[in-house]
């Protein structure tokens, strides 16, 4: 039998359901025949508008809420990249042909992705099931049936707003637990400064999500021993108040064996056996490197982390991956780990990271990477803190990143 060719232009239009297709700014990008005709809007009245300017709240109902509901489902979708399921709905729409009259309607509504081949949400699949007819119950003016279908209908509709606002009350418990992990990864991650006569810059961004929160950190110490500096960064698996509590052990005990160790190889190897003893490290890593400013001198070692990234002063690109090893706690018993040396010229710029910054669903690391070297190289000539700014802006998700992210950018 010869394969034949699938219109899905026409499969889309003819979907049974209720189906739309909504760009990032919640603007129609196309309908199906079905949500034209239950919706009965024309299709020119749809297409390339904004949805709410459509579809407003009833503002002759204060206590409305589906239009606030929606919108906060569809950004939830933007944000996280995943597909959303909705309550049951009330959301009334106007009579479309005696405006200034509204129809009370209910709607049981999923809002799901379509992302690019960057991974990133380029439209919204909206679609939406009217159960108007199924709350009124048929027969509803027929005596007892009709008051069964009014008890009914009110309680589906009690419920559904039972569900809706547990699920408000469960995002603002995570929200109050965020705040608590924020305000305390703040107090364990020291602050931005300039490290000795190197401006620096670090960011930090939490990832999409109420539990999502403080799982990486970054530190900067000035080393003993002339012009000498440490900067490193580490990433602990798990979000919320329990990797905080690991991240901060993780980071004091790096930052104090950086000032006694010979090199950055002896400061994660004393790092991974500290982390053996602690709850919580498991499959933590990290990546670590010594600056000799007087002999422009990197010695950097990595303990399954991402590699650091040298921007040379002639736009050359390198990444420090040339001492590699395993995770902090993957041996039990640790073996000195490798450690490697490059130099560089002064105006040079060192960035550290993590994974939140590079990794994209269904795509490969190296590209995450180009994109990193393709950004710094670009931007090279912005100070710090502006260069930190964009590289942000560049690589991030519009949304934001679905991973905690952590960046550190010293020129040198």
């Amino acid at each position: 039998m010869a394969e034949t060719a699938i219109d899905y232009g026409a499969v889309f239009k003819a979907l049974p359901g209720m189906v739309a297709l909504l760009t990032p700014d919640l603007v129609y990008a196309d309908v199906n025949e079905e949500f034209v005709r239950v919706s009965g809007r024309s299709r020119d009245q749809l297409i390339g508008k904004y949805l709410f300017d459509v579809f407003p709240d009833n503002p002759n109902d204060p206590a409305a809420t589906g239009m606030r509901n929606l919108e906060a489902s569809l950004y939830r979708v933007l944000a996280t990249g995943e597909r959303d399921a909705m309550a049951l709905q009330r959301y009334d729409v106007e009579d479309p042909e005696r405006p200034g009259e509204w129809q009370k309607r209910y709607w049981s509504p999923v809002n799901a992705p379509l992302t690019g081949s960057d991974g990133e949400v380029v439209l919204i699949l909206h679609r939406v099931e009217e159960v108007t007819e199924l709350i009124r119950a048929r027969g509803g003016s027929e005596g007892n049936r009709g008051s069964r279908a009014r008890t009914l209908e009110a309680e589906l509709y009690t419920r559904a707003r039972e569900l809706q606002e547990l699920n408000e009350r469960l995002r603002q418990a995570h929200s109050r637990e965020r705040e608590v992990a924020l305000a305390l990864q703040a107090a364990m991650l020291p602050a931005p400064r300039q490290v000795r006569n190197h401006p620096a810059a670090v960011r930090y961004r939490p990832a999409v999500g109420a539990l999502n929160v403080c799982g990486d950190w970054y530190d900067l110490v000035d080393l003993v021993g002339g012009d000498r500096i440490g900067v490193a960064v580490g990433d602990v698996v798990g979000h919320g108040l329990e990797a905080a509590g690991v991240m901060g052990q993780l980071r004091s005990a790096l930052s104090a064996a950086s000032r006694v160790a010979d090199g950055p190889a002896q400061a994660l190897d004393v790092l991974g056996r500290y982390a053996h003893v602690i709850d919580g490290a498991e499959s933590a890593t990290a990546a670590t490197t010594f600056i000799d400013c007087d002999r422009h001198l990197i010695t950097y070692s990595s303990a399954g982390h991402p590699p650091p990234l040298l921007v040379h002063t002639d736009g050359r690109t390198e990444f420090l991956d040339q001492a590699t090893d395993t995770p902090l706690d993957a041996r039990p018993d640790p073996i000195p780990r490798p450690q490697a040396e490059t130099t560089y010229a002064p105006g040079a710029t060192l960035v550290l990271y993590t994974d939140g910054l590079i990794e994209r669903r269904h795509e490969d690391i190296d590209k995450g990477l180009d994109r990193l070297a393709d950004a710094l190289r670009d931007h090279r000539g912005q100070d710090p803190e502006t260069l930190a700014d964009t590289v942000l802006s560049e690589l991030l998700p519009p949304g934001g990143a679905t991973d905690d992210t952590a960046l550190i950018i010293v020129r040198l």
